[in-house]
């Protein structure tokens, strides 16, 4: 009996249009797919009413081998949701403002070739997911993805007070103005809290963040101890308090976090410091947040308007990516 002759492999790219050289980008990935065997590749760019899930979802319909993605913060979340838990590998050609994702994984920033390549290779690695499920104040409850962070309060309020121009001119450096239009009107609020089991928790706060993984850009470290791989969540509870609460804050995400941790004299004077309360963390797989009134929220870098409430949980392993040969992951 004659065998059916495999068909080649295919890959299909998830872009915004907008945010990325689309010429160039289409003749690199035909360019890659034709040297490796592969097919010819799908491209599906994302629209105003599909910021990526839709098209994501025809691409694995179509039978894609591989799904890239190119876009800003927003684009790689929306492709990771509709990926989750399909076993279809994903692949970042970094891309937009912020990359976090992309930072946090240590992938090459100016290399979209580099990218391509791994999209064709053979080194896959399972990372985890958040989920984010959001009440609002009619009970409608919605839940989205995140693959960073999800937030509540303060950040939020920074991510909608920065300004889209300037954002396209300087990069991730626009969400300093925005922190700096934020600030000066930020007001603690009252929350609820449980992170899995335990007894529920009262608080003032200024905001809590859910990481996934916990690295901002300029090597910042907002939660040192995140790891993408490790199938629990980080949570940051940000309560400063008095007049030199926010050097507080500063000082805990900073210099001390980004800083002094990373030597080992840096780490004896951590050991030697009493306790700051201005930044709380905890760990789990579940946690839930319940403010006193309507909050802004944040997922991934995009506003997601106001809850009553927010339960975030991981999904271990459930997003394969497509990584360069050789690419370190001890340290995700």
């Amino acid at each position: 009996m004659t065998k059916t002759p495999a068909l080649p492999r295919q890959a299909a790219l998830v872009f915004n249009p907008i945010k990325v050289d689309e010429k160039r980008l289409r003749a690199s990935l035909r360019a890659h797919s034709k040297d490796a065997g592969w097919a010819s590749p799908l491209f599906l760019p994302t629209t105003v009413e599909d910021a990526g899930q839709q098209a994501t979802r025809d691409a694995i319909a179509a039978g894609a081998d591989v799904v890239l993605v190119a876009g800003g913060d927003g684009t790689v979340r929306a492709v990771a949701e509709a990926m989750a838990g399909t076993d279809v590998p994903l692949a970042i050609v970094p891309s937009g403002t912020g990359n976090l994702l992309a930072r946090n994984l240590g992938l090459p920033l100016m290399d979209p070739d580099r990218m391509i390549r791994a999209a064709l290779g053979d080194f896959r690695f399972p990372i985890d997911i958040g989920w984010a499920e959001l009440t609002r104040e009619d009970g409608q409850k919605t839940e989205h993805a995140f693959v960073v962070l999800a937030g509540m309060g303060l950040d939020a309020d920074m991510i909608a007070n920065t300004s889209p121009d300037l954002k396209k001119s300087v990069g991730w450096v626009a969400y300093v103005d925005g922190a700096a239009r934020s600030l000066p009107s930020a007001k603690p609020f009252r929350i609820v809290y449980q992170v899995d089991d335990s007894r529920l928790h009262s608080a003032k706060v200024h905001s809590v963040l859910f990481a996934n993984c916990g690295t901002l850009p300029a090597g910042i470290a907002l939660i040192p101890s995140a790891s993408i791989a490790d199938g629990t969540m980080d949570v940051a509870v940000i309560q400063p308090t008095g007049p030199f609460g926010w050097l507080g804050v500063w000082r805990k995400i900073w210099w001390d976090n980004s800083v002094l941790r990373r030597t080992r004299a840096g780490r004896l004077v951590l050991q030697r410091r009493g306790k700051d309360a201005s930044v709380r963390y905890l760990r789990g797989k579940d946690a839930e947040v319940a403010p006193i009134t309507p909050t802004a929220i944040e997922l991934d870098g995009d506003e997601f308007g106001l809850a009553v409430r927010i339960r975030c949980r991981v999904a271990p392993s459930a997003l394969l990516l497509a990584l360069p040969d050789g690419h370190p992951i001890d340290r995700l």
